[in-house]
């Protein structure tokens, strides 16, 4: 949904000021995947390609921004996330604008979240990201993060 996209891009860029400086925006919501844009011209190494620490960043927001929405589709408003740990690869370096993707965790790993955080207040989730090269569908970064929501 638009609504959503402009929302979490706000949320983004008003707590995370560095979005905004990375020209990050949120290209959609959609069928619980979040995608989001990154712009090369701002986020240029002295290769003239993207640089590894600003596709990190996109790779972690788009789980943050992922776990902020779908809390929020479930009403839950009242939890921090924060990620705790994240693994990278870059097989295929980014030579133009990037895409970030977050697709939905299995069904299971879902409940399980939401029982635990209910359960205790605190919870743990991986997330997988990946970012492509826009226009392209290879994976040019792939990313697996665990967050913790707590209270």
């Amino acid at each position: 949904m638009k609504h959503d996209s402009r929302y979490l891009e706000s949320v983004l860029h008003h707590d995370i000021p560095l979005t905004r400086d990375m020209g990050l925006k949120v290209l959609d919501w959609h069928e619980q995947q979040l995608r989001l844009h990154l712009p090369l011209d701002a986020n240029v190494n002295h290769k003239s390609t993207m640089f590894g620490g600003s596709l990190y960043c996109g790779a972690v927001l788009a789980g943050w921004g992922w776990l902020h929405l779908r809390l929020k589709e479930e009403g839950i408003e009242d939890g921090h996330i924060v990620i705790q740990e994240g693994q990278i690869s870059y097989p295929l370096p980014v030579t133009g604008d990037a895409i970030a993707i977050c697709p939905s965790p299995s069904a299971t790993q879902w409940k399980k979240f939401l029982t635990m955080y209910q359960r205790y207040g605190r919870a743990r989730l991986t997330l997988h990201t990946r970012v492509v090269n826009a226009g392209s569908n290879e994976d040019a970064v792939t990313f697996s993060g665990q967050y913790v929501l707590h209270r």
